[in-house]
């Protein structure tokens, strides 16, 4: 097995190393998942790599595959388990978009009809020139084609 990063102060570490004990889910080589300890709904799981990595903008392209496969897998099964009809999968990535623990995971959230859980907030562009003008400064900054425009 290759050599990960690991944070000896990461509580998403000590669990993924057994130090500290969860309730997991689902575990392979690459990934383990396990119930959040404060969940937004019966089964909210959380899903982590085996290493240490802040955010998204840390993961190697190769580890995304196996996050992602595990992702469906644990996704799925908890579905069929808590009979819901939905789920959300939420990544926070930074303080300021609510990362609370610097270790990059998914939150899989089950949903059902009427759990006073709020739906996406939303919002607009004032218009479409000032959409297509943002697409444009974005591709051009990380020099993405990606062909059609607004």
């Amino acid at each position: 097995m290759p050599s990960r990063p690991f944070d000896a102060d990461c509580i998403f570490c000590k669990i993924v190393s057994g130090t500290i004990p969860s309730a997991c889910v689902y575990e392979d080589a690459d990934v383990y998942a396990f119930l959040d300890i404060n969940p937004i709904s019966r089964g909210h799981a959380l899903v982590v790599p085996r290493g240490h990595y802040p955010t998204l903008l840390d993961l190697p392209a190769g580890e995304g595959e196996a996050l992602l496969s595990a992702l469906r897998r644990v996704a799925g099964a908890l579905m069929a388990e808590c009979g819901c009809g939905g789920f959300n999968c939420i990544s926070n990535n930074f303080g300021v978009a609510g990362q609370v623990v610097p270790h990059f995971h998914w939150h899989i959230v089950p949903r059902v009809d009427g759990d006073g859980l709020s739906a996406w907030p939303g919002g607009k562009y004032k218009d479409n020139a000032g959409m297509g003008q943002l697409a444009k400064s974005i591709k051009e900054r990380a020099a993405f084609d990606c062909g059609g425009s607004i």
